[in-house]
């Protein structure tokens, strides 16, 4: 049953992306390995590859075994994980692991775990859920599942800055409007909560040093200051640029070598150089696709809990993919931020797979039952 009721479209797409993220890291290998490489330990070219092939081999099997959970069973292990991830993100700071400042991951020896990844997609099945209690209960004060859920989306926040993750807290925040948007939430206070999100940023810039730095290398890159953070956006858009429409091809790339982090934050450049910015646009389009598959089989969606999670699923799938390619393109501040799929990550790739697994189980339809579009049993209103 699990084979007809699954969206095989949606699955294969995901597929694909997996397929052009090997091969984006089989590119970005070389550079990464050097820069990383000195004279007591020399790291091999394909190092990174045959790491996310392994990663890869373990992800899609826990991806299409997490699609397969019942809907109650997926909703309390949402909330479970949640909690779990959120004391680990609280114990941060005394047991992370230091890398380049921040203590984002906690070393486990063959690997480093980072929470905030596995805290997204459980984060938005739990809120997804809070919310919906209103559609079984009419009689429930919006302002009560908008107090909840923002003081978990606070509570969040905190924990991330103090890493710091700048990018992660606006994921996580963004989801969060999303999320209320389509609950129903009144467009007063979506505006209102817009001018809080504003001034939090601009709180950010006067309070929060790293991310004034990465604003000031986006604004004024050449305030001291911001030279470092700026010399990795511009090596980004040099690195993207460098290859043209149709690229250098596989394996010669060479402005590749001077990127910091070409096989996590900066892939999408590795890929604009050697296999051209046609490439990169054909990318963009998956993504895009799958989001509109995403939200054209929630049209009819009659359950408010599976409405609401898929779409806050894939709202943190589209808003990552975004910040990650416009800070690529310049368009956007560092954000340290992966590509969905595409980039190199053990946690990324894992948590990724079950977030795509959970939407593949909330758009799960059985082929027998007919729904009509202009049936509509929950408004969020």
């Amino acid at each position: 049953m699990w084979f007809w009721e699954v969206d095989r479209v949606l699955m294969l797409l995901v597929f694909l992306l997996i397929a052009i993220g090997l091969v984006a890291v089989a590119a970005a290998s070389p550079a990464t390995a050097r820069r990383y490489s000195d004279g007591a330990h020399v790291v091999a070219p394909m190092f990174y590859f045959w790491r996310q092939l392994i990663w890869v081999a373990l992800s899609v099997p826990v991806m299409i075994l997490v699609s397969m959970v019942p809907l109650t069973l997926a909703r309390r292990g949402a909330l479970i994980g949640a909690g779990i991830c959120i004391v680990l993100l609280a114990l941060l700071p005394f047991v992370g692991s230091e890398v380049n400042g921040a203590r984002r991951w906690i070393s486990l020896g063959f690997s480093d775990l980072q929470p905030s990844e596995f805290l997204k997609p459980l984060f938005i099945v739990s809120t997804a859920w809070i919310l919906s209690l209103r559609a079984r209960d009419s009689e429930l004060p919006m302002t009560l599942m908008l107090g909840i859920t923002g003081a978990l989306t606070a509570v969040v926040a905190v924990l991330l800055m103090i890493q710091p993750d700048f990018g992660q807290t606006m994921v996580f925040g963004i989801v969060w409007i999303i999320l209320l948007t389509v609950a129903g939430i009144s467009p007063a206070i979506i505006a209102a909560l817009g001018g809080l999100a504003l001034a939090g940023v601009v709180s950010a810039y006067f309070f929060y040093s790293t991310a004034r730095i990465r604003i000031d290398s986006f604004l004024w890159p050449t305030k001291e200051k911001a030279l470092a953070e700026h010399y990795q956006t511009n090596m980004a858009e040099q690195t993207l640029t460098s290859g043209g429409l149709f690229g250098t091809g596989p394996g010669s790339g060479q402005v590749k070598f001077k990127l910091p982090e070409a096989h996590t934050d900066y892939i999408f450049s590795v890929i604009g150089e050697e296999f051209g910015l046609l490439a990169c646009g054909a990318i963009a389009i998956l993504y895009v696709a799958i989001i509109l598959r995403v939200l054209l089989k929630l049209i009819d969606e009659e359950d408010a809990f599976k409405l609401l999670a898929a779409t806050g699923l894939v709202a943190q799938f589209g808003v990552q993919a975004f910040i990650n390619m416009a800070v690529n393109t310049g368009l956007a501040p560092s954000k340290g931020m992966t590509l969905p799929f595409i980039s190199y990550g053990g946690s990324s790739m894992v948590a990724l797979s079950i977030g795509m697994g959970l939407l593949l189980a909330f758009t799960r339809r059985n082929p027998y039952l007919k729904r009509s579009p202009y049936t509509v049993r929950w408004s969020g209103t």
